[in-house]
């Protein structure tokens, strides 16, 4: 089956929006929780392109249920925006739809996604801290399909060449940013700084780093102390003092990836799909570089959990069809396969100690290291307006146009109007 582009999807999606509001599985509204049929499986960019390989060996073995990838723009935020459009409209156009897990709340909360059933998902065989990211309300609405952490890349070949080991804490990575990589003509450290979601994630493993978070256990601001400031203002001093290069500012994760594999760039924060990527064919890396956890003040740091869930439309006609499919995606033969020809970061639990897979990606055993103490980002329904409130007040600091201090304080005043507490 054809992938669609995105111009197709516009079109498709406006002869076929719904009037009204969508409504769960059972209640009486324009989702079929047994319908059976084709069914769409609607995502952001397949920066791998291995997804229609995936789908391609479910229409074999299901050719009355084929399954179509739509593919949506590569940024998190427009992903995000055009699925919230469709989905909030009724559309029964989206009926297998791939969140980031930070949106299962909110779209669960919203009723643009069905509840489904925990019992069929095989829990004690996947990551907790993954399955955690499905769940709202005590209800299961979403599967993890993939998961992620944020790793620190660094040039092996540089630090070998100047008797240095990986930093373990800020004060290592920082040392050696200002004075091994400009004896090598390189840039010290990026991560992805401009004020998107990638910009709230980088900020909040520093923040969680230093000890702090922007929410509390009961959902109370947290965020106004010097735990916060200090995450804040490493990363901004940073700027400042010029170890971490001003083009960061405009760095989302591919133009960090392609800095770093280009060669210009001694550390990188980023995600795990990075690795095979610069370990590629006409990698300027290839061979010379390695990961190892986040630094933070004193040690290892905190790195923030992503990766992305499985969930079904709640207006989709063809919702069992959909319910299977997820089914497929997260059983474990096609998890290796994510792990192989994505590259992404993979649910089930053992793929982490299997031999062949640890000879053939040697990375994962810190991956599942920090995932086992990754932290996650608030799970509330209006998590998109905390995280640009987050945004906008960080990326003023980093610009220079404010301390961190007064960043912070702006940061809780806004947070304490969006939670109401």
């Amino acid at each position: 089956m054809r992938r669609r582009s995105l111009g197709k999807l516009a079109g498709l999606l406006a002869g076929v929006l719904l009037a009204g509001g969508c409504s769960l599985p059972g209640d009486a509204g324009d989702g079929d929780a047994s319908g059976t049929g084709p069914v769409t499986l609607v995502t952001g960019r397949d920066r791998a392109g291995y997804l229609q390989g995936l789908l391609d060996t479910w229409n074999a073995a299901h050719p009355q249920e084929r399954a179509t990838l739509v593919e949506l723009p590569d940024a998190a935020d427009e992903v995000r925006a055009q699925l919230a459009e469709g989905l909030s409209r009724g559309s029964d156009r989206f009926d297998v739809v791939n969140l980031d897990v930070v949106w299962t709340a909110e779209f669960a909360q919203r009723g643009w996604i069905a509840p489904l059933d925990e019992a069929q998902l095989p829990a004690d065989r996947l990551l907790p801290a993954a399955v955690g990211t499905g769940r709202w309300d005590g209800r299961l609405y979403a599967v993890p399909f993939t998961t992620n952490v944020g790793l620190l890349y660094y040039r092996s070949d540089v630090l070998e060449q100047e008797g240095e080991r990986p930093p373990q804490t800020w004060a290592d990575l920082e040392r050696l940013a200002r004075t091994v990589a400009p004896r090598h003509g390189l840039e010290g450290y990026a991560g992805q700084l401009l004020p998107y979601e990638g910009l709230t994630v980088n900020v909040a493993e520093a923040v969680a780093s230093a000890g702090g978070r922007f929410l509390d256990g009961n959902g109370q601001v947290a965020v106004d102390g010097p735990q916060a400031r200090a995450g804040l203002d490493f990363l901004a001093g940073g700027l400042r003092d010029g170890w971490i290069p001003r083009e960061a500012l405009g760095f989302r994760e591919e133009e960090s990836r392609e800095a770093f594999q280009d060669g210009r760039l001694l550390f990188l924060r980023s995600w795990p799909y990075v690795y095979p990527q610069a370990a590629g064919p006409g990698s300027k890396v290839a061979g010379k570089f390695g990961v190892v956890p986040l630094p933070g003040p004193q040690g290892a740091g905190a790195a923030v959990l992503g990766g992305s869930d499985l969930a079904v439309g709640s207006a989709s006609r063809h919702q069992r069809t959909a319910r299977e499919l997820i089914r497929y995606l997260t059983g474990r033969e096609v998890q290796r396969r994510v792990l192989t020809e994505g590259g992404l970061p993979p649910v089930w639990t053992d793929l982490y100690t299997d031999p062949e897979l640890v000879g053939r990606y040697p990375y994962l055993p810190v991956l599942r290291r920090g995932l086992e103490t990754a932290v996650q980002r608030p799970s509330v329904p209006g998590y998109q307006q905390l995280s640009l409130a987050i945004g906008a007040a960080s990326y003023d600091a980093l610009l220079g146009r404010t301390t961190a201090d007064a960043a912070v304080s702006r940061m809780a005043a806004d947070l304490k109007e969006i939670v109401g507490r």
